[in-house]
């Protein structure tokens, strides 16, 4: 059935179709036109976020929570710029989101015209693909085209720049219409011969690795994983963007490996003879100086996007699949084979180092507070079911440490970019996408302040989320490498001097939440079950914080994952001799 109506008509009918229900945006003169048949929709909820960043995040938060596709909306020019940010956060990480941008008409584009910004070229190395339509008639294929491009192969940003007098002239609307995408295919199948070749890799290894990256929570491949791992009893990472996608729980996970990983990944990954790696790319924050990273282990890559594979390091072994599929044959592949491999003495190694060198931190006798310790009672009282999102810094790291994951997904973050105020947006999409799930948002006192605006939204939409502001009055990562390698030369890190500005839970209270503070560890636990009590407006906790805390360990940048800390020249006694 075909009918007539309006550009702006077809988007919203369209938009429908596909399945969305939540947008986020801003409207401005290019955009508006949408704005009006978005008026009427029963099925999908736009949110009026306070600024387009905002809606970028909340988009990225809402993809993650759900395994949805996120949608977020802003006008030409500075709204689209506004949206840099979160697409190129997007594109790291690889969470599908559409952007629907408005352009101006499409006689005034190359013109600068007033609010005209080439966003289609702007964001052109940070988009999976993107659309610039100029013909109504192109809108409703067009949008199921860019969520069929998030949201299949490694999903990513799709951006749809639509002029002005398209969105306002009539076309002929029909669905579904005909996708035109002759060259994208992506692969999903591995080929049988390099999984067979992998299995005897694993079969032959002593001191093997499953390296699991954010790829395999993407394929919905965790229960898979769990069999592989119990099938080979091979030890197992997660990264950072792969939290939870194997229980922290279980007895063969090492931890996450990296700059501030555990000892006991770093050593098995810099330690081992074969590294399965899955759904990972090698990025320099887990391999430290590449040149000198698992000098002795042969590579099997899997990876359903072929560019990452022995783009950082050779793959011996590479596989180009979807690590559902990838995981599921090398299960096949080695149950068919009978063969395992005798890993008793790289067990011994790995459990030594695990003993030795737990996490830990510094506690202070002027009874300030340690943020590992807030990031322990709140994961003991929030659980495994709760969805933690960080910001960027310090607690981020913190609360990769010391909160426990026991469930794909429950850790949301900005990991490849490593974006500053992520937190808040995405924690209020996020919860828009499970609003019967705990939603706690984990920022620094830097970070919130990037984006605390949202706060607003949350009230006014009834988006009830938990922020934890770890406020050590600094910009704490930064501080750290100045520690470290600067002399203590605090250059322009301090964010409050001697005052408390802003003071966060009147601000919090001004948004129209509910302000809470805790100074001391006596009062954390009391604290946090207060705001785990209210459930019907957002809570800000400003957590103060010793402003000299550290992460550790660390791998400083540019250096091999052999000279890790455990604390301030303090080294682990590390094992490299070939066996």
């Amino acid at each position: 059935m075909t009918e007539r109506m309006t550009g702006a008509q077809a988007l919203v009918r369209a938009l429908e179709h596909v399945g969305v229900d939540t947008v986020f945006g801003i409207p401005g003169g290019a955009i508006l036109p949408a704005y009006d048949p978005l008026y009427d929709s029963t099925k999908v909820r736009h949110v009026l976020v306070r600024h387009e960043q905002g809606a970028g995040h909340a988009a990225e938060g809402y993809a993650q929570a759900t395994g949805k596709v996120g949608v977020c909306m802003a006008t030409s020019g500075p709204g689209a710029t506004n949206l840099v940010t979160p697409i190129a956060d997007a594109y790291m990480d690889s969470v599908p989101i559409v952007a629907i941008t408005g352009q101006v008409a499409s006689a005034a584009i190359g013109t600068d015209a007033f609010q005209e910004a080439d966003i289609s070229g702007i964001t052109m190395p940070i988009t999976k693909h993107n659309f610039l339509i100029t013909d109504p008639g192109e809108i409703a294929r067009t949008i199921m085209e860019a969520f069929h491009i998030a949201s299949t192969g490694r999903p990513g940003p799709v951006l749809v720049d639509i002029s002005k007098d398209a969105l306002q002239s009539e076309t002929t609307f029909s669905w579904p219409p005909t996708m035109q995408l002759p060259g994208y295919r992506p692969v999903t199948r591995p080929h049988s011969k390099q999984i067979r070749e992998a299995a005897k890799l694993i079969a032959e290894s002593r001191r093997p690795v499953l390296y699991v990256g954010g790829g395999v929570h993407k394929a919905g491949a965790a229960p898979e994983l769990f069999q592989l791992a119990e099938l080979t009893n091979i030890p197992v990472v997660t990264t950072l963007m792969a939290r939870g996608t194997f229980p922290d729980s279980h007895p063969q996970h090492m931890g996450m490996p990296g700059m501030h990983g555990s000892v006991s990944a770093v050593a098995a990954l810099q330690q081992s003879d074969l590294i399965v790696g899955l759904g990972v790319r090698f990025d320099d924050r887990v391999t430290g100086q590449l040149s000198s990273f698992a000098p002795r282990a042969k590579i099997v890559h899997a990876d359903i996007d072929p560019a990452e594979i022995s783009k950082n390091r050779h793959a011996d072994v590479p596989i180009v699949g979807d690590c559902k599929e990838v995981i599921g044959d090398l299960v096949a592949a080695i149950e068919a084979s009978g063969q395992k491999g005798d890993y008793t003495a790289w067990w011994t190694t790995l459990n030594g180092y695990k003993e030795t060198y737990p996490l830990g931190y510094e506690t202070y006798e002027d009874g300030s507070l340690a943020p590992q310790y807030v990031m322990e009672r709140l994961s003991a009282i929030a659980g495994p079911e709760t969805y933690y999102v960080a910001g960027v810094g310090q607690h981020q790291m913190w609360a990769s440490q010391f909160i426990g994951y026991e469930k794909p997904g429950t850790f949301i973050n900005s990991g490849g970019l490593g974006t500053m105020g992520f937190a808040v947006p995405a924690a209020m999409g996020a919860k828009m996408g499970r609003p019967d799930s705990t939603v706690w948002a984990i920022d620094g006192d830097g970070c919130f302040q990037m984006t605390n605006q949202e706060l607003a939204t949350c009230a006014l939409e009834g988006v009830p989320v938990k922020i934890a502001v770890i406020n050590n009055g600094n910009l704490g990562m930064v501080r750290q490498w100045q520690t470290l390698f600067y002399d203590e030369r605090y250059s322009n890190t301090d964010l409050q001097t001697t005052r408390r500005i802003p003071d966060f839970v009147k601000l919090a209270e001004a948004y129209g939440c509910v302000g809470l503070r805790c100074e001391r560890p006596e009062d954390v636990d009391a604290v946090i079950k207060k705001a785990m009590e209210i459930n019907d407006v957002p809570v800000v906790v400003d957590f103060v914080v010793h402003q000299d805390a550290m992460v550790w360990p660390m791998v400083a940048a540019g250096t091999s994952n052999d000279d890790i800390k455990i604390a301030r020249d303090m080294a682990p006694n590390w094992e490299n001799e070939d066996e």
